[in-house]
């Protein structure tokens, strides 16, 4: 990470902290609470109260988060983030859910200022409050993102099983097609053979004795 890291305090180093403990935990695929249980680094250390409060909650919460955030964005999905990207926002966006101590936008700011040290790309910190800022109007406007965003994500998944299941009857049709033609298929080719092997036998099946007398 930036060497920026040795040169922030307070608030915006516990944040900066959660942002390496999330990266450790979706790096290594477990929890930020096994991350915590075993060896991790932070630095600087020792890690802030704070700091773990956020990647902790981030973490537990990472699920509705995530699909808050995926309604937030325009043709960009989570996945096709980076790491720090989508660490830094899930981070950013528990505060503003979980903490009413600390303004939605310096919440936002806080998020700015780290992409723009840590985030993937020169593009990061307008990325970032960009789809902050749309939770944020949302917020304001007395939205329950995390409601809102549960049922589209129960709607989106209704409508992809059922989708699946239309994919698989229609498969199943198919094959249940394709087997008739097989059985029928093969059945006129049996009819043919045993047509034919009726013909050719006709003649050479007469009895030697029917033919002494020519």
């Amino acid at each position: 990470m930036s060497s920026r890291s040795h040169h922030i305090g307070g608030r915006t180093l516990a944040r900066c902290q959660a942002l390496q403990l999330m990266f450790q935990a979706e790096a290594c695929g477990r929890s930020v609470a096994d991350v915590l249980a075993g060896e991790y680094a932070v630095d600087p250390g020792p890690l802030d109260e704070y700091g773990e409060f956020l990647a902790r909650g981030a973490d537990e919460c990472r699920s509705d988060l995530d699909h808050v955030l995926s309604g937030a964005t325009r043709n960009w999905s989570l996945s096709r983030m980076s790491a720090t990207d989508r660490n830094l926002l899930r981070i950013s966006l528990y505060e503003m859910l979980h903490n009413d101590e600390v303004p939605v936008s310096v919440s936002i700011d806080e998020c700015v200022e780290l992409a723009k040290d840590f985030g993937s790309s020169d593009e990061s910190s307008r990325f970032v409050n960009g789809i902050l800022g749309r939770i944020a109007a949302q917020l304001d406007e007395g939205v329950d993102v995390v409601a809102v965003a549960r049922e589209r994500a129960a709607k989106e998944a209704a409508e992809a099983a059922e989708r699946s299941a239309r994919e698989a009857e229609e498969r199943a049709r198919q094959e249940a097609e394709n087997a008739a033609y097989d059985d029928g298929y093969g059945y006129e080719n049996e009819s043919a053979a045993e047509q034919g092997a009726s013909v050719g036998s006709s003649s050479d099946d007469v009895p030697s004795w029917a033919n002494e007398g020519e």
